[in-house]
């Protein structure tokens, strides 16, 4: 079996392990900096699929050329009576989407001297003098292992934690193109609640436009279950229809997600070499 050795490893190559392994990677010369291997499963189920990525920022952003669309200016809309918007300036609320973040983290990643990609499933992470021990099933079939110093895992938890409270953050969305002008680019619709509330929890409605006929427009819920499919696409048909009166329009592409909202505990270290990061670690996207 092959053993590979790197000062950190960064299982998952996400929003979460790009992130890290980008800030990890470095270009001065004469400078020390750690070796870093960056473990990404296999095409298939366990890689998600596209992501859109929101974030608030001053100012130029280190990822500001992968920013699909920013905006200053924000408006809530409650059930009903007059939207509340504002200014959020110095502040932008800048959009990401995922396939467009890989390509120039990974563009960057490939000229760090001191970074490695490699595609594999992680099978189990074990303490071990001076660090810990991931076993791996590489996608040509040749178990590997690799020792690393820290490991930093992105992987999603098998169960959430038992806590007070456990909601599902559950959303759908649709990129449109409309046959008319519909949207102003300026303003980002953040929450909408004129959409009809489910009997458990809360919903809304979310436009970001990226032109005068072109956006994203979710429709998302905070509940206990989630929905089916069928049940997504008729809430988001009466939200576009029904509130939004988008009229005849195109749906260039779609994306579903679902994060959980709890106030359980979650550990960010879980030895004394292996760390938890992103949703793992208890952090959330404000956006799908």
């Amino acid at each position: 079996m092959v053993v590979l050795k790197a000062d950190v490893a960064v299982i998952g190559a996400g929003a979460a392990g790009l992130s890290l392994a980008h800030r990890l990677s470095g270009h001065a010369s004469g400078a020390r900096f750690p070796s870093v291997l960056l473990v990404d499963a296999p095409p298939g189920p366990l890689r998600p699929g596209p992501r859109t990525w929101c974030f608030w920022e001053a100012g130029r952003g280190r990822f500001d050329a992968a920013v699909r669309s920013q905006w200053r200016h924000l408006r809530v809309r409650p059930p009903a009576g007059p939207a509340v918007e504002g200014d959020i300036a110095p502040l932008r609320y800048k959009m990401i989407r995922s396939d467009d973040f890989e390509y120039l983290v990974a563009r960057d990643l490939a000229r760090s001297p001191n970074v490695r990609h490699l595609e594999a499933t992680v099978d189990s992470v074990e303490e071990v003098a001076e660090g810990a021990r991931l076993q791996m099933s590489p996608s040509d079939g040749h178990h590997q292992a690799l020792h690393a110093r820290w490991v930093f895992d992105t992987r999603p938890l098998g169960s959430i934690p038992a806590a007070r409270t456990t909601l599902l953050q559950h959303f759908h969305g649709w990129f449109v193109r409309t046959a008319r002008p519909a949207f102003d680019c300026g303003t980002a619709e953040l929450m909408d609640f004129r959409t009809a509330q489910p009997c458990a929890g809360l919903s809304f409605g979310y436009v970001l436009p990226t032109g005068p006929r072109e956006a994203l427009v979710e429709y998302t819920e905070f509940s206990p279950q989630v929905l089916t499919a069928s049940g997504y696409e008729a809430a988001l048909r009466r939200y576009v229809e029904d509130v939004l009166s988008l009229g005849d329009l195109e749906i260039v592409a779609t994306e579903t997600g679902l994060i959980p909202m709890t106030d359980a505990p979650m550990p960010r270290r879980i030895g004394t070499s292996v760390f938890r990061i992103g949703a793992a670690g208890g952090a959330t996207r404000p956006c799908g």
